[in-house]
């Protein structure tokens, strides 16, 4: 909650948060619940989730919440949703192994539906029930003068070429993870574009919906990037492997897990870690690459709350200048 305080009077966009269950490095099973505290102890910045499991809940239940935070902010909600992994969360909340494999374009646009319209009933495989008011309206209320988007701002968290084809036919914006360098973001974003045009939506759409694009990455301001990168290897590798060993799958199968000193380095080598010069350039050069000029970085690899607020109120006073 500092945190998103912190970045707010940094002058920053937007915070995005992450869910997680049953392991010790995501404190956090609810991200629209912790959204709506925020939301309601900011005034001006943006909150998405980054993501809500979109498997492990039902479409309908979140998108009264989702229209209900993006009624009571004026318009500050987004709503980022991805499909998770193959978790025993699944087995917890009764959604099974399908709801993963096979049901999660079921659920998106059961979702989209549900934010869209008037009202709505579902004869899909997963969910099946009769027509009903949607209740509230997410564009019913927007702000005091009546104006803003009709219903919350989606984001769809792509990892490979089917959902990426999956957010594209839907005029969807993408949320990039940080494991990918720019190349490989760049070739997404023209994967992207090219269903969207396929799927029969005029190119000024598609290029609206493509502003919408997030890259996800990591931040680490200092006065030298060797300071920069001794922070985070201190701390980073740490919580990773701590975190990345509790998953469990849901049916046994066994997943490969990074190399938690390996994946730091590489976060290191492709994201803004380093002096306000050098993260500018870096989040310039992604953007010049990728067409992509939304930025949703993590800042709290040192693993410290007051080392995180200072990251943030540099990334604001001294990188944000430099990018303007």
């Amino acid at each position: 909650m500092r945190s998103a305080e912190a970045a707010e009077a940094a002058g920053l966009d937007s915070v995005w948060l992450a869910e997680h269950h049953f392991v010790p490095y995501g404190v956090c099973p609810s991200a629209v619940t912790l959204a709506a505290l925020l939301l309601g102890r900011t005034e001006r910045i943006r909150v998405g989730t980054a993501v809500s499991v979109l498997p492990a809940v039902h479409p309908v239940a979140l998108g009264e919440q989702a229209a209900l935070l993006h009624l009571t902010s004026g318009g500050r909600f987004s709503l980022g949703v991805g499909r998770g992994g193959p978790w025993v969360d699944l087995e917890v909340f009764g959604a099974g192994l399908a709801a993963y494999e096979k049901h999660f374009p079921e659920s998106l646009d059961l979702l989209l539906r549900w934010l869209r319209e008037a009202r709505v009933g579902s004869e899909g495989e997963r969910f099946a029930f009769r027509e009903v008011p949607v209740v509230p309206r997410p564009g019913d209320l927007i702000g005091g003068d009546g104006h803003g988007p009709a219903s919350p701002e989606v984001v769809v968290a792509c990892t490979s070429p089917a959902t990426v084809r999956l957010a594209a036919e839907r005029g969807l914006p993408m949320l990039l993870g940080m494991h990918c360098d720019d190349e490989e973001k760049a070739g997404m974003v023209a994967l992207w574009r090219s269903h969207a045009l396929a799927s029969g939506r005029d190119p000024e759409t598609v290029a609206v919906a493509a502003a919408g694009h997030v890259s996800a990455g990591l931040v680490q301001i200092a006065d030298s990037r060797t300071a920069a990168e001794e922070v985070l290897a201190k701390a980073m590798p740490g919580w990773l492997k701590q975190g990345l060993e509790a998953h469990v799958t849901v049916d046994g199968r066994q997943r490969a897990m990074r190399d938690p000193v390996r994946y730091t380095e590489l976060l290191c080598r492709l994201h803004p870690v380093g002096p306000p010069r050098l993260a500018a350039d870096r989040l310039a050069a992604t953007a010049e690459r990728t067409g992509i000029t939304r930025f949703a970085l993590l800042s709290e690899g040192s693993g410290d709350l007051a080392a995180t607020e200072d990251n943030v109120r540099r990334l604001g006073a001294e990188v944000l200048p430099l990018l303007r």
